[in-house]
């Protein structure tokens, strides 16, 4: 029986693997992996799969098993060969739509005037601490830096809070310039300099 890698479950699925066989930024080994199962989506056998990435057709094969048994999961590290991702490419994938949704608690105003956010206890901004809170409440257990160090990789952009904000409501005040733009400088006083011989 020929081995191939299963169909797809989803477009979602299908996009991921696509897009990381073209990662540059990836490691270089789950790129690899990724594009087994591109390949044998195109239709290409173990031995042109392996002849065409410069591996052995047992590596091929192992990883269009896992592929389908497990997944996406599948193409992660196997356990006891170095340290494994703490997150998955799905997991990976998820956080970065994230940032590219609105926060929840971002106020927006309605047609009739009133300004509305979709959860009030949510944030308004997207910042690290937030996707971290918020990747957690998802389910998926991750810090602020691991955080960052997806979204660089990827070069998207998340968006920090502001300290003041503007209105266009007169009686509103807004913060004004801070306390070190009011404080006077000290003035500079020219020191004297010691007296020497010749002024003796």
């Amino acid at each position: 029986m020929v081995l191939r890698a299963r169909l797809s479950r989803d477009e979602n699925e299908q996009a991921v693997v696509c897009k990381l066989a073209r990662a540059r930024k990836a490691p270089r080994d789950l790129v690899m992996r990724a594009r087994m199962i591109e390949l044998s989506w195109q239709g290409m056998r173990v031995p042109a799969i392996a002849a065409e990435l410069g591996c052995s057709q047992k590596t091929v094969r192992c990883w269009l098993h896992r592929f389908n048994r497990i997944g996406l999961e599948g193409l992660e590290d196997l356990g006891g060969q170095g340290r494994r991702r703490r997150i998955t490419e799905a997991e990976r994938s998820r956080i970065i739509g994230l940032v590219k949704r609105p926060p929840p608690g971002r106020v927006t105003m309605q047609a009739d005037g009133e300004l509305v956010a979709e959860d009030t206890a949510g944030p308004p901004e997207w910042t690290l601490d937030a996707l971290a809170r918020q990747a957690q409440a998802i389910g998926i257990e991750m810090g602020r830096s691991q955080v960052r160090r997806i979204l660089l990789a990827e070069g998207v952009r998340w968006r920090r809070t502001r300290s003041w904000t503007r209105s266009k409501d007169p009686d509103f005040e807004g913060k004004g310039r801070g306390s070190s733009a009011s404080t006077p400088a000290r003035p500079t006083v020219r020191r004297s300099s010691a007296p020497t011989s010749s002024d003796r």
